[in-house]
């Protein structure tokens, strides 16, 4: 199972919306078969391993990441296939969380006298592994993180000059590999007009879709010579309101930018209706990378689920330094919004990154 977790490790971005799954076949204690599903490779890993393994197949024991499904989708099911290979035994991390599938599978394989198992022990990796596809098919809606890169004492920007960075090399690159595992990316307008970002997934790693970049910009005030607007090739959107020029729209969208109607509370653009959005298109995650106005409006609003922070042992200090979260915050102690589950990741031996699941 340790190896089919690996295997799956090499789908990580390039399977979605699909989750990753590795599968390997054992035999006489031989692997005789291994396979990891990519969305371009189309057949799924328990198919991979079973073809991999050929006559060899028969009498082995198949260990996956995932339940197989059972279901009929861009592949025939699985399960089908797993039944008619004739193994003697399956072994899956955990059961498969989306409804269509719902352990359906592993009763189809029982059902044709193969034994079942769960590896129990696996079962925390294997969901940490899927955690966005695992979260969207358990609330029907991407999981959204909200990133940031703050000083110890909590500040992104500084009133005057905001030259450099505020975290290092190493802890840029670690957002890249953040960046690589997520379907979508959001910013406001008012980091695009002060920074210009193209806002792209920068690893190298091939992915299954394009990071769909997303600005929230409820007047369209986004200029049309922007890097992001100037490198739009279906992947980026504008989140605005109907407020905004419909001839601006028009030339967005000429330029290969999707627009995005969604009226919100105040004039601005419905956060809400951005994830519903993403729901509807199959994009399981969301990251934000934003400013200190619309990290609160992403919090007030309860879209965010989780925080990724990343600390630099640098202090700006002063009242006029942006926090990580301004607006109209909580004006009560007792009410400030809670957080479980935090974790610390050291960066380097001076920058560590906190992550930590918003209480709801």
């Amino acid at each position: 199972m340790e190896e089919a977790l690996a295997l799956a490790r090499q789908g990580v971005g390039r399977a979605s919306p699909n989750p990753a799954v590795g599968a390997v076949l054992v035999r006489d204690g031989e692997v005789v078969g291994r396979g990891f599903h990519t969305w371009a490779g189309v057949k799924h890993a328990e198919v991979l391993a079973l073809e991999e393994a050929g006559g060899r197949a028969r009498g082995a024991d198949l260990y996956v990441t995932l339940e197989p499904c059972s279901h009929q989708g861009r592949t025939p099911p699985c399960t089908d296939a797993v039944i008619a290979a004739g193994v003697a035994r399956v072994i899956v991390a955990m059961t498969d969380p989306n409804p269509v599938v719902g352990g359906e599978g592993l009763r189809r394989i029982e059902t044709a006298g193969i034994p079942v198992e769960i590896a129990s022990e696996h079962a925390v990796e294997a969901e940490a592994l899927n955690a966005a596809y695992v979260f969207a098919m358990r609330n029907r809606r991407p999981l959204v993180t909200l990133k940031s890169a703050v000083t110890l004492d909590g500040k992104i920007a500084a009133p005057e000059d905001n030259s450099g960075w505020i975290t290092s090399t190493q802890a840029r690159a670690h957002v890249q590999q953040v960046r690589h595992v997520h379907d979508a990316i959001l910013t406001g307008i008012g980091t695009l007009l002060g920074d210009d970002p193209l806002l792209t997934d920068r690893t190298g790693l091939e992915r299954s879709r394009p990071l769909l970049r997303i600005v929230a910009d409820s007047t369209l005030r986004i200029p049309l010579d922007s890097r992001m607007v100037m490198s739009a090739a279906d992947d980026v959107l504008i989140a605005t309101t109907s407020a905004s020029s419909p001839e601006r729209r028009r030339q967005l969208e000429s330029r290969g930018v999707k627009v995005l109607v969604a009226d919100g509370p105040g004039g601005r653009a419905d956060l809400r209706q951005v994830i519903d959005y993403l729901a509807r298109e199959r994009y399981h995650s969301l990251m934000i990378e934003a400013g200190s106005k619309l990290n609160w409006a992403a919090l007030e609003a309860g879209v965010v689920d989780k925080i990724f922070f990343y600390y630099a042992p640098k202090i700006l200090g002063g009242m006029q330094s942006l926090p990580v979260v301004g607006g109209a915050g909580r004006r009560r102690r007792k009410d400030a919004i809670l957080f479980r589950d935090l974790r610390l990741h050291q960066i380097t031996a001076d920058e560590f990154a906190v992550d930590a699941w918003v209480v709801k």
